[in-house]
């Protein structure tokens, strides 16, 4: 990507918030409401406390959906064993957590087991991580994840402070294309994610709280849109 060009503008609705009984259905919506992507959030109940989906699910959202692109963020101890399952499963894209624990030959290794699966690899960093820390991988992985809360739970509010570490991959990065934010994003934390640089958006709690889901996500992508053409103007 050319530093004049523009990435894409992806909305990807965190399913964690759905309605669990329906998935399926859920995710059905998502997809004709104008969704790019799905975002499943896995935790082992070890790295993060929470404990939510898994391989079976991911499989059979697959099977159900064998057109849509499924995001995956692990937030779990040890990543390099839900390589193999992730991959059977039908997982789109594997983004896992600089803190979590590495196989032998570290972060490299982890990321080319991700990349021979052929899955997307992606990197993610809690808010506590220096954005610094990711920067000798980034040109080696498809996409940065910066949390703006606390990896493990839905609905908590947007961390502003976390907007400095997209601004700065955005600019010391031109070529990596996608710049993931998750945790609080709404229509009214938008604009300050949007204006960073980020351009895959996570919302859970702002999309399925709603009664107009389609405003929501139609809202988003505006958002960054409209950044990204005053950006370049």
């Amino acid at each position: 990507m050319s530093t004049n060009s523009r990435p894409p503008v992806l909305i990807a609705p965190s399913l964690l918030s759905c309605d669990l009984s329906r998935l399926n259905d859920d995710a059905t919506q998502m997809i004709e409401m104008g969704a790019d992507w799905l975002h499943m959030d896995i935790m082992d109940g070890h790295f993060v406390p929470n404990l939510t989906f898994g391989p079976p699910v991911i499989a059979s959202l697959r099977q159900a959906k064998p057109d849509a692109f499924i995001d995956c963020h692990l937030m779990v101890t040890e990543p390099f064993k839900w390589v193999e399952p992730l991959k059977k499963a039908g997982a789109s894209c594997f983004t896992f957590h600089l803190e979590s624990d590495m196989p032998e030959g570290g972060v490299p290794a982890m990321i080319q087991m991700v990349r021979d699966s052929g899955m997307k690899v992606g990197m993610v960093i809690k808010p506590q991580t220096p954005v610094e820390e990711l920067y000798p991988y980034v040109n080696d992985i498809d996409m940065v994840l910066i949390m703006t809360v606390e990896p493990g739970f839905s609905g908590q509010k947007f961390m502003p402070e976390m907007m400095p570490k997209i601004k700065a991959l955005r600019t010391k990065f031109p070529n990596l294309v996608d710049i993931q934010v998750d945790g609080g994003v709404a229509p009214s934390t938008i604009d300050a994610a949007a204006e960073a640089g980020a351009n895959v958006i996570v919302a859970a709690s702002a999309i399925f709280g709603s009664k107009d889901r389609k405003g929501v996500i139609d809202t988003l992508r505006q958002a960054v849109v409209l950044k990204q053409q005053q950006q370049a103007a």
